[in-house]
């Protein structure tokens, strides 16, 4: 056997780059954190998090940049792929405006060009062409510098299909590739548009590194025997080096890194190819062809020997049943030496399963051989993993199509928790639990959730699922549909959320509105939890709403409860009612009249002899007869007086006498005034003289 390891392998020049300005920074100190994966290479990313480098995503920024501190300098690196215009500015912006929160730009150069030429190349007049993954982080980045409508699709038939729904009458398509695109079906999307769009502007933007790579595998394959491809699973350039391999060599893999070598198809003599995609350590490259040489390096004997063993590693058996015991069972496989052994944790999952119970001598069961033991006679069999194979293609299935499918929790493990998909275990990491940071896991363990899956290893069955991504999609969903149909007017029930001095946030349903504290009681309140506390569920209406803005005003007032209501119903202007006094100012005093409808007894009214002020006789709490002398309903203001109840009642006879003590009165005053100012008007002269 033979091997032969590609001359294009590993980090192309934009990884690389991007690789060295995280060193960089991680050799600087302070917090280091990459936007997103760096690179699509699961085995590099557990490396740089094993040296505190954090992954974090667009909804960590703000907090990320608010923690960053004289002893807390804090780095962000974009990936290599690039980021969108939008995350791009907002970066710069944060950075502007905290000199201990850096960014360092790791997008690679070649992705940056197709970046110009989005922004500077397309207006109304044009359409933006994308030959790429729509739902790839560097597509996704490229559209949004476009300044115009745009088409992507992985097919140059399905991205003619998609132009042709586009009005393109009197527009210029412009044709670009994300940069890791198959070679072929490029060469092929510039010959149709070439045929069918003499106007369009076409971009070759596929990197030079990727076209060498990709044509190096093509070759390569069409003279091995078994090629492997190395590389992350999310790797855009990775997948299309082996899917050209795959084209002309059927007896081609993929691998993230050498534990899932493919040994049990090596065979002696056969010629193997290695090639790696562009975000592959060169290491990992390394221990591959490592492994393979010293594959080599065995005899031809050694391998007839392995060849002609009865069982080996991976087998299906069925066997008999011979022994049941609370922590295992042992089974006889028919027509061979060993003792198949399973194990209560190679039966079930369930820790509430007896094996007694489920299990009796005489049964046949399907096991899967994990392990032959020569020495000992025995066979390590699997029965779970059997089970994983019958299911295993629901959660390929629910991966592909991005479904999500329940998963019920089992176990809680370093670093997240474990759950079961129809029998397949599944990994969800804290950070995608849907609980806040560092809270209790254990609160999970037993519920039944849903989940999608973002992380797939077919070879080695590993699955990385999420809840959160399925709550937060679910949450856009509602959230959307409230602001489709919310209007003013309309009542919906709600859970206080949080207080503040101005007010009260309620949730209702995924959506926050505000109630400010004018609208949270008829009467003044000082704070908000005079009236509700968090947790409280109340019913409330729409005040006003800003939809652009994404804002709700509430109201918590009853129209029934409406003070001056109430008060226009019991009183009119001249009724006499009982107040209390709730204030006193120098100018008079304020009385309740009904709760929430409060009016001001003038300190001219307050008593038939003069007093200076209002707390000369009242005091805060006193309950007083005062007849209401005005009301001005459009200002809501009600004028009182005491003195009003204390001047005694004319009769008509008494009439004419009273108003002749009245006119006495004002002439005994006239004459008091015009006697006091005399010296002062027969001085006047005297001054004028001198």
């Amino acid at each position: 056997m033979s091997v032969t390891v590609a001359k294009l392998a590993g980090f192309c020049f934009g990884v690389s780059r991007a690789v060295d300005t995280v060193e960089e920074a991680v050799l600087e100190g302070g917090t280091i954190c990459t936007l997103g994966k760096l690179i699509h290479n699961p085995g590099f990313i557990r490396e740089l998090e094993a040296r505190g480098v954090r992954v974090i995503d667009s909804d960590d920024i703000d907090a990320v940049a608010a923690a960053a501190n004289e002893s807390n300098p804090t780095v962000v690196c974009t990936r290599a792929h690039g980021i969108t215009a939008d995350l791009d500015e907002r970066l710069n912006s944060l950075a502007a405006a905290n000199p201990f929160f850096k960014v360092r730009d790791c997008t690679c150069p070649y992705v940056k060009k197709i970046h110009n030429i989005a922004r500077d190349e397309t207006g109304d007049d044009t359409v933006l062409c994308v030959l790429g993954d729509e739902n790839h982080p560097e597509v996704q980045g490229i559209v949004s510098y476009a300044r115009c409508e745009y088409v992507i699709s992985t097919s140059a038939e399905e991205l003619c299909r998609k132009l042709d729904v586009v009005n393109i009458t009197n527009k210029r398509p412009i044709l670009v590739a994300q940069t890791t695109q198959n070679l072929i079906e490029w060469k092929k999307t510039i010959k149709i548009f070439e045929k069918l769009y003499t106007n369009a502007k076409i971009y070759d933007t596929i990197c030079s590194v990727t076209e060498n790579r990709q044509d190096e595998v093509l070759k390569l394959s069409r003279k091995m025997d078994m090629m492997i491809i190395i590389g992350g699973k999310e790797s855009s350039n990775t997948n299309k080096l082996y899917d050209i391999s795959k084209k002309n060599l059927p007896l081609s893999f993929l691998i993230e890194d050498a534990s899932s070598i493919p040994l049990e198809y090596v065979q002696p003599h056969m010629k193997v190819g290695i090639a790696a995609g562009a975000s592959t350590p060169g290491k990992i490259i390394q221990e591959v062809q490592n492994i393979m040489s010293e594959n080599i390096e065995k005899t031809f004997e050694e391998m007839l020997d392995e060849s002609i063993k009865t069982i080996k590693n991976g087998d299906r058996i069925t066997g008999v049943i011979t022994q049941v015991s609370d922590n295992e069972i042992q089974v006889e496989i028919p027509g061979v030496k060993f003792t198949g052994i399973i194990t209560y944790d190679e039966l079930t999952d369930d820790p509430s399963v007896k094996l007694c119970e489920l299990y009796k001598a005489g049964d046949e069961i399907e096991a899967k051989v994990l392990k032959v033991n020569d020495a000992e006679g025995t066979a390590a069999l699997s029965k779970k993993k059997i089970d994983v194979d019958k299911n295993w293609q629901v959660v390929v299935d629910a991966s592909a199509n991005n479904a999500v499918i329940d998963a019920k929790i089992i176990d809680v493990v370093k670093g997240g928790i474990i759950g079961l998909c129809d029998g397949v275990r599944v990994f969800i990491p804290a950070s995608q639990s849907g609980l806040p940071k560092d809270a209790d896991l254990t609160t999970l363990k037993g519920e039944t959730k849903q989940v999608k899956i973002i992380d797939i290893n077919e070879q080695r069955k590993r699955v990385v699922a999420s809840i959160r991504i399925v709550e937060r999609e679910a949450n856009k969903a509602k959230r959307d549909a409230f602001w489709a149909q919310v209007e003013e007017g309309q009542q919906y029930r709600g859970e206080v959320k949080s207080l503040m001095s101005y007010g009260a946030f309620v949730d209702l349903g995924g959506v926050d509105g505000m109630v400010h504290s004018t609208e949270l009681s008829w009467r003044r309140i000082k704070h908000p939890s005079e009236v509700v506390n968090i947790g409280d569920v109340i019913d409330v209406t729409v005040k006003a709403v800003d939809k652009e803005a994404k804002r709700i005003s509430l109201t918590y007032k009853a129209p029934d409860e409406d003070p001056w209501k109430l008060f226009t119903d019991k009183y009119a202007e001249g009724d006499v009612a009982t107040v209390k006094v709730v204030s006193l100012m120098d100018f008079g005093a304020f009385a309740e009249v009904v709760p929430g409808a409060d009016g001001l007894i003038h300190v001219s009214q307050i008593s038939l002899d003069k007093i200076n002020k209002p707390a000369d006789v009242l005091k805060v709490g006193d309950e007083v007869e005062a007849k209401i002398t005005k009301v001005d309903l459009e200002n809501h203001k009600i004028s009182l007086s005491i003195k009003a109840l204390l001047i005694p009642e004319v009769t008509e006879e008494e009439a004419p006498a009273a108003a002749e003590e009245v006119v006495e009165a004002v002439a005994e005053a006239a004459e008091e005034v015009a006697v006091e100012e005399a010296p002062a008007a027969e001085e006047a002269p005297a001054a004028d003289a001198e």
